[in-house]
């Protein structure tokens, strides 16, 4: 049976992923700080609760808890977006850039290379990402934080497709859309479960050939 890790499982697009993937019979190991009421419910589903993936300590608690498990995809989902200003860039606001840089970019870096003896000969790791860190498509400015560790997330990713080819691993890099979640403040032109659909199929039909390109849940390319 196919085994797949999910971080960032307990809500939004995490959820929907992990509930589509149980669905088609995949052993899903779902990682989130806090699970919530309905997580718990899913069948074929192992919840690794009280995982900070913000914090070195809760990326290595989770690379522990999965130490003999071998995976066939892993879906590096979790983030955070902040609403950075350039009017409003002080200290505080600087201290949120940082979080979003260890959950957005330096988490999923380092989940990668701690997972590595778990990734089966084949396996696919895909990165959730955002059109904000393209720096090509960047036409409204601000976001700071979330727009800069997107981009070093992207980064991160191409050369993980360099890295990881010769160990036979496809590394897929995918925008969303604009998903109506928690995340975005209920706004958004796509529910969750429309974008986790769309995001499997992408998933899906990558192969070796197109490790590392910056892709639309909807298949279209995008600029970097």
């Amino acid at each position: 049976m196919m085994e797949a890790l999910v971080t960032g499982a307990a809500g939004g697009i995490g959820f929907e992923l992990t509930r589509q993937l149980a669905t088609r019979g995949v052993r899903v190991i779902a990682a989130c700080r806090n699970p919530g009421p309905e997580l718990p419910r899913l069948d074929d589903v192992r919840v690794e609760s009280g995982i900070d993936l913000a914090t070195d300590v809760g990326v290595e608690d989770l690379a522990a808890r999965l130490a003999a498990t071998t995976l066939d995809l892993a879906i590096l989902n979790a983030g955070l977006l902040e609403r950075d200003a350039i009017d409003t860039l002080d200290r505080d606001a600087a201290a949120r850039i940082r979080a979003q840089f260890e959950i957005n970019a330096l988490s999923p870096l380092r989940l990668a290379a701690l997972l590595l003896p778990n990734l089966a000969p084949g396996a696919k790791l895909a990165l959730i990402t955002s059109r904000m860190g393209s720096i090509a498509d960047n036409g409204s400015g601000g976001y700071y934080g979330y727009r800069m560790s997107k981009a070093a997330l992207n980064a991160a990713a191409r050369s993980l497709a360099i890295d990881l080819a010769p160990r036979g691993i496809t590394v897929v890099l995918l925008h969303p859309g604009f998903v109506r979640t928690r995340m975005t403040g209920g706004r958004g032109d796509v529910e969750p479960a429309e974008a986790a659909t769309r995001l499997l199929a992408r998933i899906d039909e990558a192969t070796p050939a197109t490790s590392g390109q910056f892709l639309h849940a909807d298949g279209s390319g995008l600029p970097w």
